[in-house]
């Protein structure tokens, strides 16, 4: 693997690693919490890691029909889109930026985070990856969908984030229409490479290149206390 070209990250960025999870609401209530405290700045900007157990979560914009089967715990909440699915293998990034800090818009940073994850792939040498038109995530070969991105925001911070299948059970899809397309469209990591990979290398990448889009440099974040 390629090292990214590392520039010197200018700001303070907190980092909570949560591993595997497998309570989604501790992590929801987590991210809540945290927008909280950025919106009064009583913290920077920071990032939560984690990887889900099995889960649906529904968008604004989701449509019941399109959760195909039942059995899967479900959460509506507040980011945008249609419903998705979580689990095991799958890296998930929740960035909680000041994006008035920042002077952007809530477009241009969906198209950062896309950056983001892109420059992650390049180094792991996946390659023919962007955008598919105006829908959002990343896409490979503009056919294959292998980041889905949904973002809320309060007071201009952003909660909720995007999703990186890595070594992701595909199968979990079929049941659903995820973001309203078919299964089908949706890939990982490891088949593309056509190997499991380790997913503690892909959060480094996603690390460093989250850290040289933003200029971040991140420290574990203290424990937060539940209301």
């Amino acid at each position: 693997m390629e090292e990214i070209e590392q520039h010197r990250p200018n700001q303070l960025g907190l980092l909570y690693d949560l591993g595997f999870s497998r309570d989604y609401r501790y992590v929801w209530d987590l991210q809540k919490r945290l927008v909280e405290k950025r919106i009064s700045r009583e913290i920077p900007d920071t990032l939560i890691l984690v990887e889900h157990d099995h889960v649906l979560t529904m968008g604004r914009s989701a449509h019941a029909e399109n959760v195909l089967v039942q059995g899967l715990p479900q959460y509506e909440i507040e980011r945008g889109g249609d419903v998705t699915y979580h689990g095991p293998g799958q890296l998930v990034a929740y960035p909680i930026v000041s994006l008035t800090e920042r002077s952007l818009g809530v477009r241009q940073y969906i198209e950062l985070s896309e950056a983001v994850i892109s420059d992650a792939l390049l180094q792991f040498g996946l390659e023919s990856i962007g955008k598919l038109g105006q829908l959002t995530g990343v896409w490979v070969d503009g056919r294959r969908k292998i980041a889905s991105i949904g973002v809320a925001t309060s007071h201009w911070v952003t909660y909720h984030g995007f999703a990186l299948n890595v070594n992701t059970d595909l199968s979990y899809f079929q049941k659903i229409k995820p973001c309203g397309f078919e299964s089908a469209i949706m890939t990982s990591m490891d088949r593309e490479l056509g190997h499991l990979l380790d997913i503690n290398e892909v959060k480094h990448s996603i690390l460093v290149s989250l850290s040289n889009r933003f200029g971040l440099q991140f420290q574990a974040g203290p424990i937060v206390s539940e209301k």
